[in-house]
C-alpha cells in the first residue's frame, strides 16, 4: 500500500503484522469520545471527518489507528491467534514507534486517533506500563488531543491502570468468555473474577472522577465477548451481559463472532457461527440498553435460549407476547409505545411530544416514522385499528422481507 512507501522496511513489516493481528477485537469505538481540540502548538481533535469505521454517538466516523503493541503473548489461550503456542510471525513495536506511527498517519490525515492492545510480555505490569507510556507521550510530550483507546490488563497493578486513565479516552478489558467453566476450558491461565474485580475498579474510579470533575477515561470503559467458541447460549450472553452493565457500569459490550484460526485447538468448533447470530446479539443489546428490555424479558422470545435469526429480538418478542398489543399510539406509556416492533426511540419521542397537541391518525405515524409496515398490526390510531392478531397466524412471514432473509443465511 502507498502507506508503506517511505517507511522504513522493517517498521512496515512490524505494522502489516501487528496491524493485522489486532483485526479479532471489536471492541474497537470511539462512542463517548468528548469533543475536543488540540492548542496552538498541539496536534490532533475528536472532531473532525474520518476515514476508517468507528463512529460516535452523532455519527461522526472517527479513523483509528488500530494495532497491538506485541503479538507476543504468556498466555496460551486455546481462541486466540496470538496463544504462546501459535506458529504465527511475531513482532513487537518500541513506544517511540507507535507514537511516530500514530503522529506520521496523522499528519497524513490518515486517522484522527489511536486503538492500542498488546499481547502480554514478560509480566502484566511490564505491558501495562509500556502501553501508558505510549498515551502518556502522545499526550504530554507531543500535545495530541486525537481519541485513544488502550486495551487494560487485568492482572496490572492499580496504579498503573490509574494512570492509563489520565491519558486515554477509552479503556478496556476483554471478558473473552462469558463463563468461568469456558475460560477454564479454554483459556486457563486467566481468571474470570479477577477480570471481573479489574473491570469493576475502572467502573469505580470513572464515577468518582467524574463526581469530583476529573479526568479518568471519560469515554468511559468496555469490554468484548466472544461468540460461538463454546455452547454458551445467546440467552447466557445477553444476562451475562445484563450483569455487567449493572455490576461495573461498563459502556457498551462488543460480541465477536468466533472465527476458527491456523492450526487452532481441537477443542475449537470447526466453523464458525453465523454472522447473523452476531447481529441478533448487537439487537438485543440495544434493548438492554436503549428499550428498557431486561435479559429475561429478551430470552423469553428464544427458542432454546438461542434468538431467532430470521426476525429481530424486538418483533421475536412482540410476537411472543401478543396479547400486549395493540397498543394505542395516543394513549399508550412511552415504554410500551418503545416496545412496538418498528418504532425507534427517537419516533417514540416524536410520537409523544406531536400527541400532546393532537390527536395522532395513521398518517401522522407515518410522518414520524420510516418503519409504519412493521408497526402497523401492533398500533391503534384515531383512524385505524389492526385485525386481531391472534387470527393472523402468518404474520412473522408477512413482516420479514424476502431479501432479508436470503441475506441472513
Amino acid at each position: 500500500m502507498f502507506i508503506f512507501r517511505s517507511m522504513d522496511e522493517v517498521l512496515a513489516k512490524k505494522l502489516r503484522i501487528l496491524a493485522d493481528a489486532a483485526k479479532y477485537d471489536a471492541s474497537c469505538s470511539s462512542s463517548g469520545a468528548p469533543k475536543r481540540a488540540a492548542g496552538k502548538d498541539g496536534l490532533g481533535s475528536t472532531t473532525g471527518s474520518g476515514i476508517c469505521h468507528a463512529y460516535t454517538p452523532d455519527g461522526r466516523c472517527i479513523s483509528l489507528l488500530k494495532i497491538l503493541l506485541t503479538n507476543w503473548c504468556l498466555f496460551d489461550c486455546a481462541y486466540c491467534i496470538n496463544r504462546r503456542s501459535s506458529n504465527v510471525a511475531r513482532a513487537k513495536f518500541t513506544v517511540e514507534e507507535v507514537v511516530a506511527l500514530t503522529l506520521n498517519f496523522y499528519k497524513r490525515n490518515y486517522i484522527e486517533g489511536l486503538f492500542l492492545s498488546s499481547g502480554i510480555i514478560k509480566s502484566p505490569d511490564h505491558t501495562m506500563e509500556l502501553l501508558t507510556r505510549v498515551a502518556k507521550s502522545l499526550r504530554r510530550d507531543h500535545g495530541f488531543a486525537g481519541y485513544i483507546h488502550l486495551k487494560s490488563i487485568p492482572e496490572a497493578s492499580p496504579w498503573l491502570v490509574e494512570e492509563a486513565g489520565l491519558y486515554a479516552d477509552r479503556l478496556s478489558i476483554n471478558v473473552e468468555l462469558p463463563t468461568e467453566a469456558s475460560l477454564e476450558r479454554l483459556a486457563p491461565e486467566k481468571d474470570g473474577a479477577a477480570i471481573q474485580g479489574a473491570m469493576a475498579q475502572i467502573g469505580e474510579r470513572i464515577v468518582q472522577a467524574k463526581a469530583e470533575r476529573r479526568r479518568f477515561a471519560p469515554a468511559g470503559h468496555s469490554t468484548q465477548v466472544i461468540v460461538g467458541a463454546d455452547d454458551t447460549t445467546d440467552a447466557a450472553l445477553i444476562t451475562k451481559s445484563e450483569v455487567l452493565y449493572g455490576s461495573v457500569g461498563l459502556k457498551r459490550v462488543y460480541y465477536s463472532a468466533f472465527s476458527p484460526i491456523p492450526d487452532g485447538s481441537r477443542i475449537l468448533p470447526l466453523k464458525a457461527p453465523p454472522l447473523a447470530r452476531e447481529h441478533r446479539l448487537y439487537q438485543a443489546d440495544w434493548l438492554l440498553r436503549y428499550y428498557s428490555f431486561s435479559a429475561e424479558e429478551v430470552a423469553s422470545a428464544s427458542e432454546d435460549g438461542m434468538l431467532a435469526l430470521d426476525i429481530d429480538p424486538k418483533l421475536a418478542w412482540a410476537l411472543k407476547n401478543r396479547e400486549r398489543f395493540p397498543v394505542d399510539v395516543n394513549k399508550a406509556d412511552r415504554e410500551m409505545l418503545l416496545r412496538v416492533p418498528g418504532l425507534g426511540a427517537r419516533a417514540v419521542d416524536k410520537i409523544v411530544k406531536a400527541r400532546r397537541h393532537m390527536t395522532l391518525r395513521l398518517d401522522d405515524v407515518a410522518r414520524l416514522t420510516s418503519s409504519l409496515k412493521r408497526a402497523r398490526p401492533f398500533l391503534v390510531a384515531a383512524d385505524y385499528r389492526p385485525v386481531a392478531l391472534t387470527d393472523r397466524l402468518d404474520l412473522r412471514q408477512r413482516l420479514v422481507e424476502p431479501a432479508q432473509q436470503l441475506s441472513l443465511f
